[in-house]
Order: C-alpha cells, then structure tokens, then sequence
C-alpha cells in the first residue's frame, strides 16, 4: 500500500484546524467537525501530527495548482514552454507571456502563488496560536516540538514568498486586530527572518528519518531548507553566503553517510516512480495519492504533456490536452548517453499498451505516426509532434488525470550539488567536481568515462546554444560567456522538471539576460515577479517591485 498522507479536517471553537496524519499505509479523508469544542478534544502525542496536518496542505495546490509555482519556476526558463497546439493552448496569451517575460500582475501566476503561500502561512500561525494559547490542548512536553515543525513549514512558504517576489510582508502571529494590514518588508528583511526562524527551530524537531516523519519537517528537511537560503543569499541580500552553505550542506552528508538513512539512489528514477515514498534520497516530500488527493489539478504534468492520442499509451482515465514540452535547445545539452535524458522526457515514435503505433489526429499530423521531435517552430506555432514531453515523474497505467507519486521538494542530490557548486564559487573547483562526478555516475553506467568532470570544465561556459530560436529569427548569443556556465547544465540535467529552473538561473545571471526560442530579455526587473494588483489593492501599505 502507498505510503502518504492521512488529511481530516476538524474545527476547535469555529476554528477550521487541517489535520494530516503523516503515516505509513493509511488513507486521505475529508471529514468537518465544525462544533468541537476545545474542551472536547485533548489530543495525544499520536494525534500532534494530524493537528499539524492542514498547514502541509496548501503546499500542493502552492506547487501544482492550475497556474502556480511549477509554472512560474519552469515555463519562464529554458527548459520547456506551453506552446500554441492545434488543439488550443492560447488561454488568453497566459502562457506566451510567461515564456517571454511579459507577465503582468493581474495574472493568474502572481495572483495565486501569493494567496496559497500565504494560506499556508495562516495556517501555520493559526496551529501555532492554538497550540500556545491552549484553544487546542497540547501536552507542555509536546507543545515545543510542535510550534517548531510549524515554524519550520511557514518559513518554507516565506522562502517561496522571498524567492518570487522579494519584498512581501511578514506576518508572524494569528490573533491579528480587526482590519490589520502587515506593513511590507524589504527582501533581506524577509531572509533574514526566515534564517533566524530556522536556526532557532531546527534544533527543537525531531531528528529521526522513519514513516513517522516522512513528509514532515525534521530537522534534516530544515537544514536542507536553511542550505537553499544560504545558497541564494547574494540574490535575496547582495551578499554571499558559501560558507554557510557549504556546513550546513556536511552536517546533512555527515549524518547520511553515518546512519544509511540518507543517500542517493542507485538509479535517478527510482526518486519518481508511483511508490517512491520508501526512497532514501528524499528528504522531505508532498505526499499524493489520487484516491484521496482528489482536487482536479492535484499532479496533472501527464494531462498537460501528453497527446490526446497517449490515453492509449497507458490506458489513462482520461485523455490528456497535450501542451508543455521541451525547448530544443536544452535538450540538445544532453549527452545523448544521459539516462536522465533517456528517463525523463517522452520522445519518438508512440505506440499503445499493446505495442501498436499511434498515429496523429490534429493538424499536419493528422493520419500520420505520432513521433515526438525535438523541434519547434515557436512559442505561438506547434503541430501536435512538436517537442519531447515530460516524463521524469512514472505516468502509472490506468492512471487519472492526478498522479500518485511523492513529490520529492528536498533530495539528497539537491544537496551535494549545493555543496559542490559551494566549494566551485570558494575557489575549490576540482573538490566540486568531484562530488558533481558522484552525482552523474548514476547516469552514464554503460560509459562510467563520462560521467567523469573536472573542475576546470565546471568553471567553464554553457554548453547551451542560447539565442532566439523560431520561425520568424535565428540569433547567436551561445553559453561560453556564463560564468560556471557548466555547472548550471549540471542543474539543468540533474534537475528538470524539479520546479527550480528560474533560481538557478537567476544565481548564474542567466534568466534576464538570455535568449532562447522565442524569449528574449525583456528587462532585470522580471528576476521578481510583481505584487499582484489586488493585494496592493487591498493593502495600502504594498508597493509595487520596481519596474511594475
């Protein structure tokens, strides 16, 4: 049976408190109990993890709700676009304009990566205000680690916030005064209290890797969290942070390589199949299982990358819409011998479960054999081959239109590449290659000779031909001039489809400044996205990023 989530949603004195029981073998449920009262309900060490259970929640739709944060970090860069299909995907222009960088702040990505990240947050404050005011009556020994797990979880959505959008306010507290409007932070401010809050908190969870933790905040998922701060500390403050990084990033290796709890999988799949809740490179994970993660847009990447045609291919519940692919451009990075390559994108000829070949129905391809390629024409042109789809997460036969497999938010993979391109920007390039070396021995196990790379060629360019690439413009811009150029295809290869490609991009000064298809810098500024509208609208206090 899968391992995930057990959601139930109760309520303590008109309170709505989520509960998700984070345990092995059980189900997902939704169940109101609007009437409890708090002298009703005195929970047990073995119901804190339910209590908790609703502040997880909004990390799904926050990740993979329709227009969300998948799309904001992917679609935006040089992996992959939602180009125009034969079948439709024009959407009033919404995915054109994240491709070119000319989103506005009344669509849909600003709007609701800002209003899910903060319903976590409110939820977070909420459990942590009703555990220390006593509305929900918490055991003293157990009151601390609690608050802790959650402040730990609300400083992951303030890191989203910070990422996104830079200069957001910073509400700490539930039990806010009537018609209360947060005042707006700057950016350090921001990381700064995100830092402060995981310091403090980490050493007050649990450090025990087991089905009781998984898909909780531990200690070893927060330092991952405070490694990816440090990380990208000169972007969010103007000043690096490599050192810290690099210590945070060992005491998790430390911990790994002593206890087998943590490690990198022999094969980079098993990090995606359907059950993959029992691998040890994950660190920390979003529960699915579509029985009982039932929201239509739950985990959909299969539904928006596949053609109709592919219902056959795996027999799904549903026929897919057939929309994001690759952009060429990135997947000729590849060595063709990458089995991250191979594993990950959906590519050729396509042929039913019983092995028959299927053939086009739309468009120029209509009678004719349905063979993904790697080209295309431009982000407003497709034919219904055009582009090698997605497939790093397992598509399971008789799957639904939602998928069941974990999503894997900090891997153990994550953080050797964080430690190694720490020791590259230190000036102990050969030590990063090293480690970048133990990352693609996995993927090139046939010809263990390449999966060797040398710190020189970590400090060297881009191997991606960059420059607009559409029916309409052939330009020249190339990769050589990036500087650790090739460690950012290290990320690329190592992490597609991982929701990241827009941070990494934008620490290797690559996101506003290149071309590729049919985008073309379209100013610094969209390194943030903007305010929404309707927040400033409602909230005097907000000022819009600059360049909005």
């Amino acid at each position: 049976m899968k391992k995930t989530a057990h959601y139930i949603v109760s309520g303590i004195t008109a309170l709505v408190v989520g509960a998700m029981l984070l345990s092995a073998c059980t189900k997902l449920k939704d169940t109101n109990y609007n009437q409890i009262v708090s002298g009703d309900f005195v929970p047990t060490s073995s119901d804190l993890p339910a209590l908790a259970g609703a502040a997880y929640v909004d990390w799904r739709g926050l990740l993979l709700q329709w227009n969300t944060l998948y799309r904001a970090q992917e679609v935006s860069g040089d992996e992959m676009l939602t180009p125009a299909r034969p079948n439709g995907w024009v959407d009033g222009g919404v995915y054109r304009r994240i491709h070119e960088h000319k989103w506005t702040t009344d669509d849909d990505i600003v709007i609701n990566i800002w209003t899910r990240a903060y319903q976590g947050v409110t939820n977070c404050n909420r459990i942590i205000y009703q555990v220390q005011s006593g509305a929900i009556p918490v055991a003293a020994k157990d009151t601390a680690a609690l608050v802790a797990e959650m402040k730990l979880l609300r400083a992951s959505y303030y890191w989203v916030l910070c990422d996104i959008y830079g200069n957001i306010p910073i509400v700490d507290r539930f039990d806010v005064p009537a018609g209360f409007l947060p005042q707006q932070s700057t950016r350090k401010q921001v990381y700064d209290f995100i830092v402060n809050d995981l310091i403090t908190n980490i050493p007050r969870v649990t450090d025990e890797v087991s089905t009781k933790t998984y898909g909780k905040f531990n200690k070893w998922a927060g330092l991952a969290l405070l490694a990816k701060m440090y990380l990208n500390a000169e972007v969010y403050t103007g000043t690096s942070q490599w050192d810290k990084c690099k210590a945070v990033c060992d005491t998790i290796i430390n911990f790994a390589t002593s206890s087998g709890k943590i490690g990198l999988e022999a094969n980079q799949k098993s990090v995606f199949v359907t059950n993959n809740e029992n691998s040890k490179e994950i660190i920390f994970a979003l529960p699915f299982d579509s029985k009982y993660v039932n929201d239509w847009n739950s985990f959909d990447v299969h539904m928006q990358t596949l053609e109709p045609e592919n219902q056959k291919t795996y027999n799904l519940q549903f026929s897919p819409w057939g929309g994001v692919c690759a952009i060429p451009q990135f997947i000729n990075t590849f060595d063709p011998e990458d089995s991250r390559l191979l594993d990950n994108y959906i590519r050729g000829q396509q042929y039913t479960a019983t092995g028959d070949s299927i053939f086009g129905t739309m468009g120029a391809f209509v009678g004719k054999p349905l063979a993904y390629r790697n080209s295309l024409p431009g982000v407003d042109q497709s034919e219904e081959v055009d582009g090698y789809r997605l497939g790093k997460f397992e598509i399971a036969m008789k799957a639904t239109n939602r998928l069941s497999n974990d999503w894997p938010l900090f891997r153990y993979a994550d953080v050797l590449m964080m430690k190694a391109e720490s020791l590259l920007r230190l000036g102990s390039a050969d030590a990063a290659a090293l480690i970048v070396t133990q990352v693609r021995q996995r993927a090139f196990k046939a010809n263990p000779a390449k999966a060797v790379v040398t710190g020189a060629q970590l400090s060297g360019g881009s191997t991606y031909d960059y420059g607009l690439r559409n029916h309409f413009i052939s330009t020249t811009e190339g990769g050589a001039d990036i500087k650790y150029g090739r460690f950012l295809d290290e990320l690329g290869w190592e992490f597609n489809q991982e929701a990241r490609r827009r941070t990494d991009m934008i620490r290797f000064g690559v996101f506003t400044k290149k071309s590729w298809l049919s985008h073309m810098p379209n100013g610094d500024y969209r390194a943030l996205y903007p305010i929404p509208k309707s927040e400033m609208d409602k909230n005097t206090n907000l000022k819009p990023n600059p360049g909005y």
